[in-house]
């Protein structure tokens, strides 16, 4: 069967999804600066072997409404679980990648109950991020654009300006292997990234965790088991920072994805499938 789209209300707005297969929940999040489309690899894959998988665009991108607020992560987090009972379901196995990570760690912190399962792809845990971050000179330079992001206006007109041309720059960029990303892929992107409010609420997760910062960050171990899948050629979101992961996290696995940038999902896509399809598996309880 294939991938259907349709919209769904939750958490007072409305989700544009896309879905297929039929069996346990599996959330997939996708980061800065995607869409459900950074997903279509693994949503066959899943379906094919017995789960319902469904990739949201996230709150204010692509098709999904664009609201002013509620881009705090207690917002994001209960957008991830109200979009699970919107579709008829208490629990779920919840996966994420880059921003649609952060929101997964937290979600898993926040609601234990509600995350079946846990998997994350260069995605780093707000807390051991942060430690790396004060302790690594070189990771804070390279986190720099995260500054920019909070200029208002600015922003927005640098990543839009030429057709969304910074967006298609940096996610050749960041890749081991920029053609990973054909000419329709950039072009689906960047339709996505410039429609009419999406760029600004792209930002806001940025400039709403700026506001929080330390506010935020968990200050408990997290017991759902986990498993980090991390590109190993990552140019922006080095390893290291996992180094002690297991000071936040009781049930952990750690998987280095050879020959990958920061796109994880998308530059291996058989191998993350694997991966995620065998972790569900093994905790369908």
């Amino acid at each position: 069967m294939d991938a259907t789209h349709r919209f769904v209300e939750a958490n007072g707005i409305r989700f544009h999804v896309v879905e297929q297969g039929t069996g346990p929940l599996a959330l997939l999040l996708h980061g800065f600066p995607e869409f459900w489309y950074s997903w279509r690899h693994q949503l066959p894959a899943l379906a094919e072997a017995g789960f319902h998988a469904v990739a949201p665009d996230l709150r204010g991108y692509n098709l999904t409404d664009k609201p002013a607020q509620g881009y705090r992560i207690e917002d994001l987090v209960e957008d991830v679980v109200e979009l699970a009972h919107a579709l008829g379901e208490g629990r779920a196995h919840v996966v994420g990648h880059d921003w649609g990570g952060i929101i997964a760690w937290q979600t898993a912190w926040r609601r234990p109950e509600f995350v079946r399962s846990l998997v994350t792809m260069n995605a780093p845990h707000p807390a051991a991020f942060a430690r790396y971050l004060l302790r690594s000179p070189r990771q804070m330079l390279q986190s720099s654009y995260m500054l920019f992001f909070q200029a208002p206006g600015l922003a927005e007109w640098a990543l839009t300006r030429r057709d969304a041309a910074t967006i298609a720059t940096a996610l050749r960029r960041s890749a081991r292997h920029p053609e990973v990303f054909s000419a329709e892929d950039i072009e689906a992107y960047r339709s996505a990234f410039l429609r009419p409010g999406a760029a600004r609420c792209a930002l806001a997760y940025y400039r709403q965790a700026f506001r929080q910062r330390w506010k935020a960050l968990p200050d408990s171990p997290i017991e759902t088991p986990t498993l980090v899948l991390w590109g190993q050629d990552d140019p922006v979101l080095k390893r290291q920072m996992n180094a002690r992961l297991g000071d936040w996290v009781k049930t952990l696995t750690i998987r280095l994805i050879l020959d990958c940038g920061h796109w994880t999902q998308q530059e291996q896509p058989d191998v993350v499938s694997h991966e995620v399809i065998g972790w569900l598996r093994a905790h369908a309880a």
